[in-house]
């Protein structure tokens, strides 16, 4: 792979790891809420659910989200309805201690893994990378290349949002200004649904 080609594909890695999106929001009001420690499996299963994105849309099954209307509408609609679920508990959750048991759990490793299906910016971003970076002649090579890229600046990505979320633990010791931040995060999460009803890629 040309040396240009890698820079332009690990800058495209990085701007749509780091920037907000579903993932981060979550990862970082679990940060805030369960601490470093209790995200682990969060932020392994975005890493590795969205390896499994790449790997299945690189094989062209990938293709059958936006060729099939009736499979378009329901991944929408399951997306939008899990996200609104996920954004009720967010601003619900309430902030514990380190030593403190609570009856609210963190996302699993197989449910952040699972959410990539249903995650829209993921989709779009592995069909996008796919279409880009993979060269038909080339095109193991490529793909070999374009993971290694994209799980190196995702986990680097998620450990800085849930260490983010980790550090603003400190300025939420307030239940007030606890709840204020999860409800925040929670509208967030709703804002991104917008682009699911209306259509928008």
């Amino acid at each position: 792979m040309p040396i240009d080609v890698l820079l332009a594909m690990a800058v495209f890695a990085s701007v749509t790891a780091f920037t907000p999106g579903p993932n981060n929001i979550m990862l970082a009001a679990s940060g805030v809420n369960f601490g470093f420690a209790r995200t682990i499996p969060h932020m392994i299963g975005v890493t590795v659910g969205f390896m499994v994105v790449l790997a299945v849309c690189a094989t062209g099954l990938g293709l059958l989200v936006t060729t099939v209307p009736a499979l378009l509408l329901v991944l929408k609609a399951a997306c939008g309805l899990y996200m609104l679920w996920l954004a009720w508990k967010v601003a619900t959750a309430s902030v514990a201690s380190d030593d403190e048991k609570t009856l609210t759990r963190p996302l699993t490793l197989f449910q952040a893994a699972l959410f990539q299906w249903i995650n829209p910016k993921a989709l779009v971003v592995a069909l996008s990378a796919i279409a880009i970076y993979v060269r038909p002649d080339n095109r193991m090579v490529d793909f070999l290349i374009l993971l290694a890229v994209f799980t190196a600046t995702t986990a680097g990505s998620v450990v800085t949002w849930a260490a983010f979320g980790v550090a603003l633990r400190r300025f939420l010791k307030d239940p007030v200004h606890a709840r204020i931040f999860n409800v925040a995060m929670a509208l967030l999460l709703v804002a991104s649904i917008v682009p699911i009803v209306t259509g928008a890629e």
